[in-house]
């Protein structure tokens, strides 16, 4: 099985260099956002002093992580599949001994963001050159325990992903419905503002949803902002939804497939 990531891996590695234009310009449409967002909350916190506690620093760290923490746990699954399944093509990568999600797709998401980060580097280094964050909270341990948040973070999004994408073997609209949850995770994972300044309410419910998980968590736990029971915590929460997660797309991909075939797809 080794030998087939290997193999899957040298063969996405190579389409993606050939598709360099589209990856830079993905790569800036994840940047925009964040970048915008990180300038307008310094900005505003330089104003007041503080938003809620927030200085301008905590702006700029808090956004500066997210970039990276968010490049290494986004997926492009649907991007990947949904076409596939929508114009019938997926019945060639049925006849492989793979699965075409948990090979194909993984791989093409791995090497996408290797060869994204080459060009994030210099990005994120000029911002940094730019705004001069204190990252005076950031210890080995606190980068120590995000790798493992890290990449369990991206599992549980791979598998929300999925779940989404297999969703084209009903509909056409699956890229509408992708949007639509985005636009929630945009907001109660903690893109469009960290969830310290929503609602108490909000804060509550977003705390159990798997938005946060894949984002607002790794990024608190590199800064160093979270107390050993929201560690514990936030790891056991990922640990259930990575469950859920696996196992509804295991269930879903199975009815999927069986309608897929039934049309003569």
């Amino acid at each position: 099985m080794l030998k087939i990531y290997l193999r899957m891996w040298q063969v996405t590695w190579a389409e993606q260099w050939q598709y360099r234009a589209n990856l830079l310009m993905y790569l800036l449409y994840y940047l925009v956002s964040p970048i915008v967002l990180l300038s307008v909350w310094r900005t505003v916190a330089a104003s007041q002093g503080s938003v809620k506690g927030l200085t301008a620093n905590d702006f700029t760290t808090y956004y500066l992580t997210l970039l990276i923490v968010s490049h290494f746990t986004t997926e492009i699954t649907i991007h990947v599949l949904a076409y596939k399944v929508q114009d019938g093509t997926l019945s060639g990568e049925l006849l492989r001994p793979v699965h075409p999600v948990m090979t194909n797709a993984l791989m093409f998401n791995l090497a996408f963001k290797a060869l994204t980060f080459i060009a994030l580097v210099p990005v994120w280094t000029l911002l940094y050159v730019l705004f001069r964050p204190d990252f005076s909270g950031v210890t080995p341990a606190t980068l120590l325990m995000a790798v493992p948040a890290v990449m369990a973070g991206f599992a549980v999004n791979f598998f929300l992903g999925a779940i989404i994408t297999t969703v084209a073997f009903w509909t056409t609209r699956v890229y509408s419905l992708s949007e639509f949850i985005y636009a929630f995770a945009m907001l109660l994972g903690g893109t469009f503002v960290p969830l310290d300044l929503l609602p108490a309410a909000v804060q509550r419910v977003a705390q159990y949803l798997p938005f946060q998980l894949y984002l607002y968590f790794p990024i608190q736990l590199v800064l160093g902002k979270l107390a050993p029971a929201q560690i514990v915590q936030n790891f056991a929460l990922q640990a259930i939804w990575l469950t859920l997660g696996g196992l509804g797309f295991w269930l879903i991909w199975r009815q999927g497939l069986k309608r897929f075939s039934a049309v003569g797809a």
